[in-house]
């Protein structure tokens, strides 16, 4: 283990009102001895990009069954950005259509893990991917 433990943020962007499956995740990362912020329902995207930065996450998960990763992943993407959150990787999961995954990661969405995903497989690609 590390001498700083890894930060993540899991976040529901939007107007998804269902949070099993974030919950699930957050404690998956907790047990594996991540620091776990958990934000809640329906945040936006300014909310989320605050909270990560305060927080001085590693990584922020975003978990989304309403469909609308194409309009608020962007939305995030640039506010870290511009926030200077450049080096906060960011992962998804939910109900994300496999033709959207290229996209997604094209504009700085780190990887996409879509239902059925393992957590031990999300918990080695955090360990695997941050410096």
């Amino acid at each position: 283990m590390p001498d700083k433990r890894i930060r993540v943020l899991i976040a529901k962007p939007g107007l998804d009102g269902h949070d099993r499956g974030a919950k699930v995740i957050c404690r998956a990362l907790r047990d594996a001895g991540f620091e776990v912020i958990y934000t809640g329902l329906r945040r936006n995207p300014e909310e989320i990009v605050s909270s990560a930065i305060q927080e001085d996450v590693s990584v922020i998960g975003l978990s989304i069954l309403s469909g609308a990763h194409n309009v608020l992943f962007p939305k995030i993407i640039n506010l870290l950005k511009e926030q200077g959150g450049e080096g906060i990787k960011v992962i998804a999961g939910g109900i994300i259509p496999e033709k959207d995954i290229p996209g997604l990661k094209k504009i700085g969405i780190s990887e996409v893990f879509l239902p059925g995903t393992p957590t031990n497989k999300i918990v080695e690609w955090i360990r695997g991917n941050l410096k």
